[in-house]
């Protein structure tokens, strides 16, 4: 799923130039030299071109792997592309008139690369998604788990598709019978029939029926060997908590964060939640005046959350529900259109300004601007008790936004907390500025579009 995106970021930015060169020859007759390019101002508005196209092509899901559009959906949302793009650099231009790009060339080279850009990822989808180029993926196992591996293979949509079920001694059968492989003649030989690329080890049982010399054949030979929990991790983005041992989580990569990091990490913290309580201030009294006069109570709601190292801590938010909400219930999770919500509340929460406060979290150092969402002390008990590895998502702090928070709707029940622990495990396991650049990128579309509030 990476590689695909990056192929396409790399393509889109390679289209941005031709864009420009072609709209240049095509409105003066000419192409800009290389001189034009290594200017200082060239370079910056080459640079800007390339951010404001990427940025808008993220905002309508160009790069969201697992969205299958249809031409004529692809052209709408290069349309709306194309025009968030216009209206973010005439800003630009007209804050900075010194790096502006005349409107005409401007308007031109946008629409010569929104045409590149839909060739391009058309091109990236046929060839990469052509089942004769599919890497063939064959699961080892046929009980449940190998059942779910089989199943995500071909429900999802990464370049994979199913060879096979390859059996082994003791293991039951939860697969179509048609699709197991293999006529007694071993793992390497139905490997190399089936033109596999991929081996995914998804035995229910490993001991007494795992064949270690034929995988490990079928490793030297160039397949890929991998377990079920990092496949499903390469494919979905989340943890596979049911089928994870403690020795998994500790010889697997990621979960390692050095002293620069934690630098980087807090630095960024300080700069922008500074920078936004100043950006908010002005529009604080209207919220503060809204939530007044639209219900009794106070302004600001307060509430004790488990932070890093299961450390509580008291987290600031816009009241958005009734003063007295659990008088009578004790703590209970918000539910889909909780009649507890006010309806200036509505418009706070599908709006997120409730979380406006958080920032002063963020700036004291008890909360982050990405990281796993803080849980009431009341419902952290609860769900330690029935879900394995829940108490690790505090290991780091918790944030304003994350992973889970874009990934799944809001949460209101156990296993929507099993869900979103998945998010918050991969979270942790993979964090990196680049990571929470991108969480940051699709908290924006949830805001925007207003998804995930309850």
């Amino acid at each position: 799923m990476k590689k695909m995106v990056i192929l396409l970021i790399t393509g889109d930015i390679v289209c941005t130039v031709l864009a420009l060169g072609i709209a240049y020859l095509v409105r003066f007759g000419t192409i800009p030299g290389m001189e034009s390019f290594l200017s200082l101002a060239g370079a910056v508005q080459l640079v800007l071109l390339v951010l404001a196209v990427i940025f808008s092509s993220f905002m309508v899901e160009f790069y969201n792997v697992d969205k299958d559009m249809k031409l004529r959906e692809r052209i709408a949302h290069s349309a709306i592309s194309l025009s968030v793009s216009f209206l973010i650099l005439s800003a630009i231009f007209y804050l900075a008139p010194d790096l502006t790009i005349g409107r005409g060339l401007l308007a031109m080279a946008l629409v010569i690369w929104g045409s590149l850009q839909i060739l391009w990822h058309l091109f990236c989808r046929v060839s990469l998604y052509h089942p004769g180029l599919a890497r063939r993926v064959l699961v080892l196992g046929t009980g449940p788990l190998a059942r779910e591996i089989g199943g995500l293979v071909s429900a999802t949509n990464h370049n994979h598709v199913l060879a096979g079920y390859f059996s082994c001694p003791n293991e039951p059968v939860y697969v179509p019978s048609q699709h197991i492989v293999g006529n007694g003649d071993g793992l390497v030989s139905a490997a190399i029939r089936e033109r596999t690329d991929k081996i995914v080890v998804s035995l229910s049982e490993r001991r007494g029926s795992f064949p270690l010399s034929e995988v490990l054949s079928c490793k030297f030979s160039g397949i890929e060997v991998v377990d079920a929990p990092s496949f499903y991790e390469q494919i979905t983005g989340k943890l596979m908590i049911e089928n994870i041992t403690p020795s998994w989580f500790i010889f697997s990569n990621g979960f390692r964060r050095t002293g620069f990091g934690r630098i980087m990490k807090r630095s960024t913290d300080l700069v922008l939640s500074l920078v936004g309580i100043i950006l908010v201030l002005p529009i604080l009294p209207f919220i503060a005046l809204g939530i007044r006069i639209t219900s009794p109570g106070q302004i600001l709601f307060r509430q004790v959350r488990v932070g890093q190292g299961d450390r509580p801590f008291v987290l600031y938010k816009f009241r958005s529900m009734r003063a007295d909400a659990e008088k009578s219930s004790g703590a209970v999770w918000a539910q889909k259109d909780d009649p507890r919500v006010t309806r200036f509340g509505k418009f706070l929460r599908t709006s997120r300004l409730d979380e406006l406060p958080q920032l002063y979290n963020v700036l004291r150092g008890d909360m982050s601007l990405v990281g796993p969402r803080p849980e009431r002390p009341e419902f952290v008990e609860k769900l330690k008790e029935v879900i394995p590895y829940y108490s690790e998502r505090h290991f780091v702090k918790p944030g304003v936004t994350g992973w889970a928070q874009v990934k799944y709707p809001y949460g209101a029940s156990v296993d929507d907390a099993i869900e979103k622990l998945r998010y918050d495990l991969y979270y942790i396991k993979n964090m990196s500025m680049l990571l929470d650049i991108i969480i940051v990128l699709e908290t924006i579309k949830v805001v925007l579009f207003g998804r995930g509030s309850r």
